[in-house]
Parts: C-alpha cells; sequence; structure tokens
C-alpha cells in the first residue's frame, strides 16, 4: 500500500492526514499539527454480538515518551489512563457513536495514541478528526466524516486549533465536532460569555472545520475501502404494537409514581405479567 498524506489549512494550522505507513493491518491514519502527531487505528469485526448496544470502545493515550520523558519510579511502564485523556476518550466517542447505524452490533474499537507532542498544539483534537479519518477509509458501516476542532476566543477574535499559550488569554474555548452539514457535539467553558457570542464561536467552528470534512472525503477517495454492506435484523412489528397496547397505559401510569423503590418495584411486576401473558425473554 502506497503512502498517501493529505492536508489541509484551517487558520493558521496546517493539517495532515497520512495512511498506509503505520499500522498497516487495520484502517489507520496519522495526523499531525506542528510537530504534535497522533496514530488512530480503527478496526471492526465482521460478526454482530447478541447485545442491546453498540459494543465501541474508544481509548486515548498521552504515553511519557510522546514528550520525551521516562515515567519516574521504580516502574518504568506507562500507568493507567488519567483524567484528562478518558474525558478525551469520551469527547471522541460522542461523535462518532451516534453515525453507526442504529441495530449495528459489531465489536469495534479505536485506538488513538499520541505519537509525539510538541508542547503547543493539543493532540486530542486530531484524535478526534484521526478516529473519522481512520473509519472513513475502513469498510464499516459509518456515516461520517466528522471533524474536530477547538475554538478559542482571544482578544475578541476566533482562533482555530489556538496553542497552549493563546488558551491562557481566552475567554471562550470550545471543543467541537462538526459533520458535513452539523454541529453533532460540543464541550469546553467561557466567562461569563453572551449566548450570542458562543452561537457566534459554533458558527465559526462549523465553517471553520470545512476543510477538514474535505480532506477526509480526498483521504477516502484515493485509499478508502467499500463498505460492507449491513442489514439491520428483522423486527416483529405486530409483537412490538402488542406489547405497546398491553404496557402502555400500566406503565404510564407507574412512572407517575414519585417514590424510588415503589415505582422500581411497580415497573418490574409489570414487566414480569407482560412477559407471561406474551411470552418471550424477561429483560
Amino acid at each position: 500500500m502506497n503512502v498517501v498524506t493529505e492536508t489541509a489549512k484551517v487558520g493558521n494550522a496546517e493539517i495532515s492526514v497520512e495512511t498506509g505507513k503505520l499500522a498497516k493491518q487495520a484502517s489507520a491514519v496519522v495526523v499531525r499539527l506542528g510537530e504534535t502527531a497522533v496514530l488512530v487505528t480503527a478496526v471492526s469485526s465482521r460478526d454482530p454480538k447478541d447485545l442491546p448496544f453498540l459494543p465501541l470502545t474508544v481509548e486515548y493515550r498521552e504515553a511519557n515518551a510522546a514528550a520525551g520523558k521516562i515515567p519516574g519510579g521504580y516502574f518504568k511502564r506507562e500507568g493507567r489512563p488519567t483524567e484528562w485523556e478518558i474525558l478525551a476518550c469520551r469527547c471522541i466517542d460522542r461523535p462518532i457513536r451516534p453515525l453507526f447505524p442504529k441495530a449495528y452490533r459489531n465489536d469495534t474499537q479505536i485506538i488513538c495514541t499520541v505519537l509525539s507532542h510538541d508542547k503547543q498544539n493539543e493532540p486530542d483534537v486530531l484524535a478526534m478528526t484521526g478516529a473519522s479519518a481512520a473509519l472513513s477509509i475502513s469498510d464499516a458501516p459509518w456515516a461520517g466524516p466528522i471533524a474536530g476542532i477547538r475554538v478559542a476566543r482571544i482578544d475578541g477574535e476566533f482562533v482555530a486549533f489556538p496553542t497552549f499559550e493563546q488558551l491562557k488569554s481566552a475567554d471562550i474555548s470550545l471543543t467541537v465536532a462538526v459533520s458535513r452539514d452539523a454541529i453533532v457535539m460540543v464541550e469546553g467553558g467561557a466567562q461569563q460569555a453572551h449566548e450570542a457570542d458562543m452561537i457566534d464561536a459554533l458558527m465559526f467552528a462549523k465553517e471553520a472545520a470545512r476543510p477538514l470534512i474535505e480532506l477526509q472525503d480526498r483521504l477516502r477517495e484515493a485509499v478508502g475501502k467499500p463498505k460492507r454492506e449491513f442489514v439491520p435484523p428483522a423486527v416483529d412489528e405486530a409483537f412490538i404494537a402488542q406489547v405497546q397496547a398491553a404496557a402502555h397505559d400500566e406503565f404510564k401510569a407507574a412512572l407517575a409514581i414519585k417514590g424510588k423503590h415503589e415505582r422500581h418495584d411497580t415497573l418490574s411486576d409489570i414487566s414480569k405479567k407482560i412477559v407471561e401473558q406474551l411470552g418471550g425473554p424477561e429483560g
């Protein structure tokens, strides 16, 4: 597989996405901004699991070695994920999960590893775009792409991908995930900003992230695998209607009960009664 690199200019930041050099076994990309680089791999099994949810795992790790450090103490190994890394995982998960098919139950993993950190450009938003790019070029049935961008207001002006130093003087700082047509996730804070200012920041992020969406389109066109066909499992609409007709009114009345334990017991009793009436597994 040839090495393919696509670049995009977002404000003063030049971001590149490379594939075909590292982690060739799975769909993988390396996202770079300055001297900060993140390797993101994505893989999804072909066999669905018998689960009531999508088994999607996102891991984000900032290894000490990425900043040229060796862990202190007797054991020179990386420790467990920090609180920051856990929060970064959640920020990556939130915009990606809803874009899988509703009934998709295949085990899916996205691993984001910070390869180098220049202590100026934050890698978490790069990992978000990298996760999208890796899924876009994979055969997984995923309705992306999305782009991750951090926006800050500094001296009254909005800046895309601010450095650590710039963030110290920002009165608005947002991490935004943007799809082709909409804003799909927002995380951040501000110092008593007006609602109109927050809306302006979101609109700025939406427009500024457009080159990253176009970058992923070019990457997918160059190296993307054909998407596997996903056929959702058949749903017995008649049985669902039967359950709703038998339980709707009782559940509605039970949910109005103010006492937590009484409400829980009542819902449990209704569930058992419906299972006995209609048959099928209780759950």
